[in-house]
């Protein structure tokens, strides 16, 4: 009898386990706020603390990167660049986000500069660095290329942490779905389960991301073929994002786009990365690293 009655128990277990796991997260239930310290009428978020520790993480681990042989710049150039990036990352990701999602606050200048109010564009961020880079090679006489692949090593981080703070802030979640994580999001009219696509990103963007490019800057020679550290990123971040853009929910203003043109306003937007990326790759092995000019 024994067996009988394990075997009765085992299944009972396993009914049980599947009708929990079966029942939606609701998001209230995690115990997040978007508030991470409140001090009177002063708030300081998640989100904002995202973007600062986005960018001092990748201004140590830029540091860390430029010890080893090969590097394209010394560290008075990676202490320009992170002034000019920690613009490029705030006036183009702003800029992006009302160019690309939001053109109608052009009609209200005053509130395109509003960025305590959330809303920001990953493209458009991009477009800054890319133009901050631009500027420091220009002044210096560096190599484009070379400088972009050390950036992008230093990027994943700071997708991963401003990711995290669009899901404790309930935005950007996914599209209704039946698996067995998905999460009720009290910002969702309709109060449907979602996927977390914001995880989905983190973990894409953020972890799977930097341990590749840290694998091909430690483990290959990668770093001396310009362009190539940066082509993978353009290419799997592009790949990711199109990826996840299926089960990500449109903005509400934007779902009439995506239905005309048979693909959202961020796969549209990977595109170029993607082909970008796959350029950069493919002719990075007819390139030669050139030293640091003599003045650095």
């Amino acid at each position: 009898m024994i067996l009988p009655i394990s075997a009765l128990a085992a299944s009972l277990a396993a009914n049980t386990a599947a009708a929990v796991t079966s029942a939606p997260i609701r998001f209230e239930d995690l115990g997040l706020s978007p508030v991470a310290l409140s001090i009177g009428s002063f708030q300081l978020k998640w989100y904002s603390l995202g973007y600062l520790f986005g960018i001092l993480f990748g201004y140590w681990y830029m540091l860390r990167l430029l010890k080893q042989p090969g590097a394209p710049m010394a560290q008075r150039h990676a202490d320009d660049l992170m002034l000019y990036s920690t613009l490029g990352i705030i006036l183009g990701g702003r800029l992006g986000y009302v160019t690309f999602y939001r053109p109608d606050l052009f009609d209200t200048p005053l509130e395109v500069f509003k960025v305590w109010e959330g809303g920001m564009s990953f493209h458009g961020g991009l477009i800054g660095v890319l133009l901050a880079i631009g500027y420091l090679v220009w002044r210096n006489g560096l190599s484009y290329l070379r400088v972009g692949d050390y950036v992008a090593c230093v990027v994943p981080v700071g997708l991963l942490l401003v990711r995290l703070a669009n899901f404790v802030n309930a935005e950007l979640w996914g599209r209704p779905t039946d698996v067995p994580w998905a999460i009720i999001f009290p910002t969702d009219p309709a109060g449907l389960p979602r996927h977390p696509s914001q995880l989905y990103e983190a973990a894409l963007e953020g972890v799977v991301l930097m341990a590749l490019l840290s694998f091909l800057f430690w483990k290959t020679n990668a770093r001396y073929k310009p362009g190539m550290l940066g082509g993978v990123f353009l290419l799997f971040y592009g790949l990711s994002r199109f990826l996840i853009e299926l089960v990500r929910n449109p903005d509400q203003h934007l779902i009439e786009f995506a239905q005309r043109t048979g693909m959202s306003m961020g796969q549209w937007l990977t595109v170029p990365m993607i082909v970008i990326g796959l350029y950069l790759i493919i002719s990075a092995r007819n390139r030669v690293a050139k030293p640091l000019p003599a003045a650095a």
